[in-house]
């Protein structure tokens, strides 16, 4: 019996499981800094030591990268699990429904320090809560992203869905981005007087908000109906080897981490850039990243009629050239002769464009680099093409978040402001590897 195609409100209904875990992913990004190592315009208060480490690490880089050590071993693990499981039910929801509690749980206590004030006890606190946070929400997105390959049958199924999986992504990144706005309400409705506990009401009303929505492609899409993918043989040592024996893989991993890497200093520096390079409140900051999502849907249709009319390659190297001119813009931010609020409508209109490329194409081009690897080998184990790409992704994320919070020893205040700019330096450099690395990279001929 030929495989159903998956229906659109089937389609949205699996986008919407990519708009929850980019809440929360986002929350964490874009609040981690700002929460625990606020500019002192924020209304917060200090939450751990800017101890020193080596000379060059503050504490909270140490923390943001040591969850992720767990993610070293946990990703290909629950790869391998959900790549060689033979649950009647399928390879991939059965796994992912196991994960949204926890996650919903510790994504909310990474914002509930012990100590309501600078203490190292805090940093350890943060350390237990973030892997934990870590493994629950990998839990979910390795088997999550492995099923786009499944779900989707040929290469402009597998475009369309990319970019239903994007508006999700996007979505997230806003709620979590207005973040301070929803606090806002919270303090004048309720009022709440600290502003910390504004936050956290925030932080768990869009965890729980989160855990819905990850829930409706476990309920909706039966696995089995719309999917033929076989458990696969291979040992988890051998299929991780497999996954770097790709070269076009490895030139696609090496570009895709140096863009998270530079997209993580951005979400985590967007508080601090508008608060202190330009002197706006922090509610700006949601509004800004609201324009540029908006603007980025724009770009959607056009990205996709690009990708089939030019290929995928030229418009993720056009995304990669235009978001290096951004990053140098960051560091002249607020000395720029024209308003502040000016500088950042430039900013978010020009970054619209490389969000949406960079958002669409990449996960699309995972999926046919493992769907010509599953059929050259005979075996499918697209589960781990997407743990490795996601283990990288998270340890960009992670990354930019450290690299960011290591630079604001440099300056993170008004009038001492050195360590932001930093950040725009640094940017230009990780986006500009990234076009070299993806310029090797080598397309398919086929038709898109």
């Amino acid at each position: 019996m030929p495989i159903k195609q998956l229906p659109l409100k089937k389609e949205i209904s699996y986008a919407a499981g990519m708009m929850g875990w980019s809440i929360m992913s986002n929350l964490i990004i874009v609040m981690l800094p700002y929460f625990y190592l606020p500019p002192n315009n924020s209304g917060l208060n200090p939450l751990v030591p800017q101890l020193m480490v080596f000379g060059a690490f503050n504490i909270l880089s140490l923390i943001a990268a040591s969850g992720r050590l767990f993610d070293a071993i946990y990703d290909p693990f629950i790869a391998s699990v959900s790549d060689s499981s033979k649950n009647p039910k399928g390879r991939r929801i059965p796994i992912m429904k196991y994960a949204i509690v926890p996650a919903v749980l510790f994504c909310s206590l990474v914002f509930y320090p012990l100590v309501k004030g600078e203490s190292i006890v805090n940093g350890w606190w943060l350390a237990i809560v973030l892997a934990g946070f870590f493994i629950s929400v990998t839990t979910y997105i390795i088997p999550y992203n492995a099923l786009l390959a499944e779900l989707a049958h040929d290469a402009d199924q597998k475009v369309k869905l990319s970019t239903y999986q994007q508006v999700g992504f996007v979505l997230g990144m806003i709620l979590a981005a207005l973040c301070n706005n929803y606090a806002d309400l919270i303090q004048d409705i309720f009022k709440v007087t600290e502003r910390a506990e504004a936050l956290q009401y925030t932080i768990w009303g869009l965890s729980i908000f989160s855990g819905l929505v990850m829930i409706l492609p476990i309920i909706s899409i039966d696995e089995k109906e719309y999917t033929t993918a076989k458990p696969t043989h291979i040992a988890l040592i051998p299929a991780i080897k497999n996954t770097f024996r790709n070269s076009n893989f490895k030139y696609y991993l090496i570009s895709d981490f140096a863009y998270y890497i530079a997209l993580s200093i951005i979400s985590s520096g967007l508080l601090f850039f508008v608060t202190v390079l330009l002197g706006l409140p922090d509610s700006d900051g949601g509004k800004f990243m609201g324009i540029m999502v908006v603007l980025s849907l724009l770009f959607y249709p056009f990205i996709n009629y690009g990708a089939k009319r030019f290929g995928k390659k030229p418009l993720v190297i056009a995304a990669f050239a235009i978001l290096s001119l951004i990053f140098v813009t960051i560091y002249f931010l607020g000395e720029l002769p024209i308003s502040p609020t000016l500088q950042m409508y430039i900013l978010v209109t020009f970054a619209s464009f490389p969000l949406a490329s960079l958002g669409i194409l990449p996960n699309a081009i995972l999926a046919d680099i493992a769907q010509k690897d599953t059929i050259e080998t005979g075996e499918n184990h697209e589960g781990m093409f997407f743990a490795v790409k996601y283990l990288f992704v998270k340890l960009g994320q992670t990354m930019g978040i450290a690299i960011f919070a290591m630079l604001t020893v440099y300056g993170k205040d008004p009038g001492n402001d050195y360590g932001l700019r930093l950040n725009g330096a640094v940017g230009f450099v990780l986006c500009v590897l990234a076009l070299i690395f993806f310029s090797r990279f080598k397309e398919s001929k086929a038709k898109v």
